[in-house]
């Protein structure tokens, strides 16, 4: 049966990604019960698991009642601010979905917070709030080395695999990113289609790892326009990696 990955609109911004076929589904970060029943019964899926990335309550907050009307794993890291996790994950971790059937390795991801995870394999990347599409979370628990350390990691993921966070941010992101490098035409392509799709009321995500890097300044802090971008921000931009990554984040957070 084929693999469908479905957005689920919650709350304000957020998604909750049905993972399904005709008959399974699982849920990544299922922030509100509410959106995720009625997904799940207008399509006619039995939730057979729940991959949670962090402890934010706009990713969990619909877990407790999900499990009310089936109890079912629940994968998170190891995290006491994250209830009713039944399988812990680490990084490194291989995890099966048998019902549908499908398989993520676990990425230690901190920086958004300490504990964040992500899910990858070669055609899917399941990133919470440490990537966006044209952006990255903010450092609520992480330093700036620790989460470029983290992007760089989910880099190096097949550049064909298709990102899916945790929020439809991509057009605020753009506007900041076209601050940093107004030249890129990649990034000038992928505005005009992230544009049209938001006219329309529809979902910028996902979109390919491969057009992140050629677009999102958070992954690009090593070419030579983003950097010079950052030290014209700020004077006492260093020429590290992990420099013009803080001076990005610290411009974005203030812009």
């Amino acid at each position: 049966m084929t693999i469908r990955i479905t957005p689920i609109r919650a709350l304000e911004s957020n998604y909750i990604w049905m993972i399904h076929n005709d008959r399974f589904a699982v849920l990544v970060d299922p922030g509100s019960a509410e959106a995720a029943k009625a997904a799940l019964h207008s399509h006619e899926l039995s939730l057979t698991g729940i991959l949670v990335t962090h402890h934010h309550h706009d990713h969990i907050g619909g877990i407790e009642g999900l499990l009310a009307d089936k109890p079912v794993p629940v994968w998170a890291p190891d995290d006491q601010r994250i209830p009713h996790t039944t399988d812990v994950v680490r990084d490194g971790d291989q995890i099966t979905l048998p019902e549908l059937p499908l398989s993520f390795t676990v990425i230690h991801t901190p920086g958004h917070t300490l504990s964040h995870v992500a899910y990858v394999n070669e055609t899917m990347l399941l990133a919470g709030d440490t990537l966006f599409s044209l952006g990255c979370g903010r450092l609520f628990e992480g330093t700036p080395a620790q989460m470029l350390a983290s992007l760089d990691r989910l880099s190096r993921a097949h550049p064909e695999a298709l990102l899916y966070c945790g929020h439809e941010y991509t057009a605020a992101n753009g506007q900041f990113a076209m601050e940093v490098e107004p030249n890129n035409p990649y990034l000038h392509k992928r505005l005009k289609v992230v544009q049209a799709l938001r006219v329309q009321d529809k979902p910028t995500l996902p979109v390919t790892l491969g057009e992140e890097l050629a677009t999102n300044p958070f992954l690009r802090t090593r070419e030579p326009a983003v950097m010079l971008a950052a030290r014209q921000h700020d004077s006492q931009c260093g020429d590290t990696a992990t420099e013009v990554f803080a001076t990005l984040r610290a411009w974005k957070d203030h812009s």
